[in-house]
């Protein structure tokens, strides 16, 4: 009786931590696994590089004016997003591994919430976006990218903080998929999300029915956004609505999944 009764007030002292869990020594070793994924950080940071160097220097267009710009920085931006939308995706999507090894397990045995455990992964995820965002406009500043001097920070901080609804896709796909080949399967799905989103493409050169379709994607609020600046496109809430719902539904999605992976323990 005694010994129940001392398990009981035991379980009764217990106090949740605060912000359910969330603590800087969790984020330091989440960033320091982050990194030592050398093939992932080459992947989203050497990539958009690559891309924006084919795509937005010596071509035709590339001094064409666009708005506050040219051409080679409407390129630039576009890259720097698909490659924090990548880094984002990635980072969020080694909860697959995670699930793999039991880790996902063995963190439902302690006081971290859910909520706690998807803020975690995403800002993790958000600090290689940064990466990604920072090396492609850097490498634009060195080349043919010309634009507006308060838009090179309005822009970056734009799609890096849009990034945030990939980093929540990833953590929400990581759990479905399986982990040796989470991001080969995610990776032509980014892509086709992009191209539907327009930021290969400007909507403007597609059809009427191609831009309703795009309005629904994850990346068309990001896209537009991180684009108008440079463009002087007139702001549309709508842009923001579209951000701020798939947001919540991969959130809402990853915490759900989080529970139910771990409804056993």
């Amino acid at each position: 009786m005694t010994a129940t009764t001392t398990t009981l007030g035991s379980r009764e002292e217990r106090h949740v931590p605060p912000m359910g869990g969330f603590s800087p020594t969790l984020l330091r070793i989440e960033l320091r696994r982050l990194m030592r994924n050398r093939r992932a950080v080459i992947f989203t940071v050497v990539m958009p590089v690559v891309f924006f160097l084919i795509f937005g220097v010596g071509q035709n267009y590339s001094n064409d004016n666009v708005g506050h710009g040219n051409g080679a920085a409407y390129v630039m931006i576009s890259m720097a997003v698909y490659g924090a939308m990548l880094a984002t995706t990635s980072g969020g999507a080694m909860v697959s591994i995670e699930r793999s090894l039991g880790w996902s397990r063995q963190l439902r045995l302690t006081p971290l919430s859910p909520v706690a455990y998807v803020a975690t992964k995403m800002v993790t995820a958000m600090t290689m976006g940064l990466a990604s965002v920072a090396v492609t406009y850097a490498v634009g500043a060195f080349t043919h990218a010309k634009m507006d001097a308060h838009l090179w920070l309005v822009t970056g901080l734009i799609g890096w903080i849009g990034s945030l609804v990939f980093a929540a896709f990833g953590l929400f796909m990581g759990y479905p998929l399986p982990s040796d080949n989470v991001m080969q399967i995610l990776g032509p799905v980014l892509a086709l999300l992009a191209f539907g989103g327009g930021l290969f493409i400007p909507l403007e050169q597609m059809g009427s029915t191609f831009r309703h379709i795009a309005e629904l994607t994850p990346m068309y609020g990001v896209n537009q956004l991180v684009h108008a600046p440079l463009t002087g496109t007139s702001f549309d809430f709508l842009w923001v609505v579209n951000v701020l719902v798939w947001l919540a539904i991969f959130v809402a999605g990853a915490a759900w999944r989080f529970r139910k992976d771990t409804a056993r323990v």
